[in-house]
């Protein structure tokens, strides 16, 4: 009786779970497993964009502000939005004096020069020869207008090796003489990448069908005319002086490595450049690819800019230049500064005034960079005055304690040390 109640005890006991049972596998057979399983898919192919959304998110709110914004955020606290001359007189007035003075110089639209100390006239001392490009803003001025203006979005093109076929020894040697002449004469105190630059112009001219097809004909182009040349070297007298050697040489290097295919990829298939102290008139009508040194390149906007458009075949064979007749200025004019004939054959050197196309220069100059060779007392001044100043001062004498006195160092207050 005793295990009977026991089964029956038991019995009871498992009624309950197996019910439970029978509602879950009722449930289970509801439910339409083809659906969940796409709903399922789904989110599982939702969840990484879920994720590189939240670590996007973090990620943005722990990096810290860019300058630009805050500084953007700050003139428009001060200015509140007003960008007339009371807003720019209120942020004025927030700068120190140096901060000004910087932000002047940095203002493309101030037309009033500021020296800064230096030479008047400083902006005309440069290597004779460098280009005389009619007028237009010079100085400061130029510099300014220069700066203030972007290269040409997507004027770059790039330009192809040259191909260089001379027909004779004679003519290789004089397209390399022509070219190292207008790389000395244009940019010896540029840097490599600036004389590159010089010398790929000049390649690019002679594939131009605007520009003659030989090197020495680009170079010394308009020079046997009284309107004017291309490169103002060849008519204003600079070549009556004998280029320094080792510049020279530098240039005649970049000359030969240009005609052997190098490319001056950087001003592409430019035919037009100033130097920055200048601001001729046609240098809007081209487009600006970039700057190198003091040179800024240009080239023809449109269809005669592209590449493919420098397609004239190089000549092969190289004018004979007179260069004697090239070295006399094309006109002379009377100058007060004239040296006297003592002074000449004291070895002052020869300066003369040319006008040349309306404008007035003075050339003649025997150095780079437009400084005179000074004269032999000048350098045996300017040697006195170094020697003075390299002799060491005598060493203070020694005072000797008098008898009975005893000896005390002394010490200097505020003296700054040795």
């Amino acid at each position: 009786m005793r295990g009977l109640k026991m089964a029956s005890k038991t019995v009871h006991e498992l009624r309950p779970a197996g019910a439970a049972a029978s509602l879950v596998k009722s449930l289970m057979a509801s439910i339409d497993w083809t659906r969940t399983g796409a709903a399922a898919r789904r989110a599982a192919a939702g969840a990484p964009a879920l994720v590189a959304a939240l670590g996007v998110a973090m990620a943005a709110s722990s990096t810290p502000r860019a300058d630009l914004d805050r500084t953007a955020e700050a003139v428009a606290r001060i200015t509140q939005g007003d960008l007339s001359s009371r807003g720019l007189a209120a942020l004025a007035a927030r700068l120190d004096p140096s901060q000004l003075a910087q932000a002047i110089r940095a203002d493309p639209t101030s037309r009033t020069p500021a020296l800064y100390g230096l030479t008047p006239g400083w902006e005309s001392i440069s290597l004779g020869g460098k280009p005389s490009l009619d007028p237009g803003a010079t100085g400061l001025d130029a510099q300014r207008l220069n700066a203030a203006t972007p290269a040409s979005l997507g004027a770059w093109r790039p330009a192809l090796p040259f191909v260089f076929k001379a027909a004779s020894e004679a003519d290789r040697q004089r397209a390399l003489r022509c070219l190292t002449q207008g790389i000395y004469y244009e940019a010896a105190l540029e840097s490599t990448e600036g004389q590159e630059g010089v010398a790929q112009v000049i390649l690019n001219r002679v594939r131009d069908p605007n520009y003659p097809s030989t090197i020495c004909g680009v170079v010394f182009q308009g020079a046997e005319r009284t309107t004017g040349c291309q490169f103002s070297f060849t008519c204003d007298g600079s070549l009556a002086s004998p280029p320094v050697g080792w510049a020279w040489d530098r240039a005649r290097t970049v000359a030969g490595r240009a005609l052997a295919g190098h490319v001056a990829e950087k001003v592409g298939t430019a035919t037009h450049y100033h130097a920055d102290y200048v601001h001729p008139w046609w240098s809007p009508t081209l487009a600006k690819i970039t700057q190198i040194g003091a040179h800024i390149f240009y080239r023809w906007k449109g269809v005669p800019g592209e590449t493919a458009s420098f397609r004239q075949a190089y000549a092969t064979r190289e004018p004979v230049i007179d260069e004697a007749r090239f070295s006399k200025p094309r006109v002379m004019m009377a100058s007060a500064d004239a040296p006297t004939a003592a002074e000449a054959a004291a070895g002052a050197p020869v300066l003369k005034t040319v006008e040349i196309d309306g404008q007035t220069r003075v050339v003649g100059v025997v150095s780079l960079g437009g400084r005179r060779v000074p004269t032999a007392e000048e350098v045996a001044s300017i040697n006195e005055r170094l020697k003075a100043f390299e002799t060491p001062a005598p060493a203070p004498a020694v005072r000797v304690a008098p008898p009975g006195a005893t000896a005390m160092e002394v010490e200097e207050v505020g003296k700054p040390a040795s």
